[in-house]
């Protein structure tokens, strides 16, 4: 049986680690590379990290910061933000990472999914989408509606139709992260997730919501997650990445331990 995957997410804003609701009412919270190399110790299973200030700015991903995590630590990461071109692409995975991560730019330019993938690998490809509730099933069939810059602004995508073209265009993975949940504590978006990872044939990474190891079991039971982002309940403390691995591993959730 394949072991779910538990990945702490990293928001990087001036070289800090930052953590809000629905992207508002943001706090520092450390420093990328510190937070980075205590979760690999503790046994995460990948990281991913957002630079949510690359794209609003007009500058590619922080290199730098991107070559000092892959000196540091030993298991997969992905990084997101300001990739615009195959060629933003190139120099994070030369920088040391494994995955990129791509979600604004892949709505207005979807041929950046097939260039990447035909260059690197749909393995290396993965898309961030941050949908919404919508009550319009009539254009939105699948009940949510897909968000760019930051969720502030509407694209008129439903939200599984745009899961399904980026797999056909060669993403190799979908991360799903519920505006509706983000930072919010109380729960990933089930119905979503579940949505997205029954009618796509890539893994489906949950996103937003989580604030109890309880969370993540529920998510993977109901709704076929391959694996989980988590971000508040690590920064503040409340959990460890062991921790929250052995009760989901008391509670029958196949993971991939580290004593």
């Amino acid at each position: 049986m394949l072991t779910k995957r538990i990945i702490p997410c990293l928001d990087i804003r001036d070289r800090k680690v930052t953590k809000g609701v629905r992207f508002q009412n943001n706090v520092t919270v450390g420093d990328p590379v510190e937070l980075a190399v205590r979760y690999c110790e503790e046994g995460c299973d990948e990281l991913v990290f957002y630079d949510i200030g690359a794209s609003a700015e007009g500058r590619p991903t922080d290199l730098g910061m991107v070559r000092e995590t892959a000196q540091a630590v030993f298991i997969p990461f992905a990084v997101g933000g300001g990739i615009a071109s195959v060629d933003d692409m190139r120099q994070v995975l030369l920088a040391g990472a494994e995955k990129v991560s791509v979600n604004t730019q892949a709505v207005l330019h979807p041929e950046l999914i097939a260039e990447g993938a035909r260059e690197f690998g749909s393995q290396c490809i993965v898309l961030g989408m941050d949908p919404v509730r919508a009550d319009d099933r009539q254009q939105f069939p699948s009940g949510y509606e897909v968000t760019v810059r930051g969720f502030r602004q509407r694209t008129g995508l439903d939200a599984l139709a745009w899961a399904r073209r980026a797999e056909e265009l060669g993403c190799g993975e979908i991360v799903v992260n519920s505006v509706d949940a983000d930072g919010t504590g109380a729960g990933y978006e089930i119905e979503l997730t579940r949505l997205i990872a029954r009618h796509t044939g890539i893994p489906v990474v949950a996103s937003g919501g989580a604030g109890k190891p309880a969370d993540l079991a529920e998510v993977f039971r109901r709704a076929d997650a391959d694996a989980a982002i988590v971000a508040g309940m690590l920064h503040s403390g409340a959990y460890t990445v062991g921790a929250i691995k052995r009760e989901l591993a008391e509670a029958g959730i196949p993971m991939r331990m580290v004593w």
